[in-house]
């Protein structure tokens, strides 16, 4: 049995019997994260830009989407990319803690039920390289929860991350563009005139997201929207 499949064995386990919370480790009950750290889980605020999540001050579109439209129209933001959700995201991203998954698409689900409801969902993929080295993605489990959860189709292999480009964590911004463009390729008959839904745990720039909306909407897709666990703000 490999780490990962072990590692899936016991988060289900630990949904079963009574465990820890992983931000306090107080007794939880089934839940991984007790209810006074889940309180402590900053949303989204409302007032942000209906294009890239990004705060304003009355919910307008932002002058970055006004200057330069992504290829995406909508985004729905969970958290805001900060302690204790970023803790919880990378725990989930880099320490198999795939028990987390429920707690961070909470927030999307009850979004879901004010958001355009897209045709079906996509995880943003992995470079085949990285996922050997991190042994899943953690976009896929993400997507794959939600659509459980809202009965959405779960495209799995309608995009694939063709160009395996350098982490876009630390790199500015005009770098963060250049780096992910043309990173993707997309199976047009799956996404031909529908409605598609980016999955992914973090939105930073909006460079990957655009570059994937912009190799779905070449593809044919009507519409693309982002659906992300937690929405960072740059300073």
């Amino acid at each position: 049995m490999n780490s990962a499949t072990l590692n899936i064995c016991l988060n289900f386990a630990q949904k079963l019997f009574p465990q820890n919370c992983y931000l306090c480790g107080a007794l939880a009950g089934r839940y991984p994260v007790c209810t006074d750290c889940r309180t402590d889980l900053t949303l989204h605020s409302t007032a942000a830009c209906p294009i890239c999540a990004y705060p304003t001050a009355q919910g307008e579109i932002c002058g970055q989407c006004l200057r330069h439209p992504p290829a995406y129209q909508h985004t729905v933001a969970g958290y805001r990319y900060e302690f204790p959700a970023d803790k919880l995201i990378h725990a989930l991203k880099y320490q198999h803690q795939f028990a987390l998954v429920d707690t961070l698409i909470a927030p999307l689900l009850e979004l879901a039920s004010v958001a355009s409801r897209p045709d079906a969902v996509l995880a943003m993929p992995l470079h085949p390289l990285r996922l050997r080295e991190r042994g899943y993605n953690q976009a896929q489990l993400l997507a794959a929860a939600v659509s459980r959860q809202l009965a959405i189709p779960l495209l799995t292999h309608a995009a694939i991350r063709s160009r395996n480009t350098r982490p876009q964590t630390g790199l500015p911004l005009i770098e963060r563009h250049a780096n992910i463009k043309n990173a993707f390729t997309t199976d047009a008959p799956q996404v031909v005139g529908k409605h598609i839904a980016i999955i992914d745990d973090v939105m930073t720039s909006g460079s990957t997201l655009h570059s994937l909306a912009h190799s779905l909407k070449l593809a044919g897709a009507r519409e693309v929207s982002c659906w992300v666990v937690a929405r960072a703000v740059l300073k």
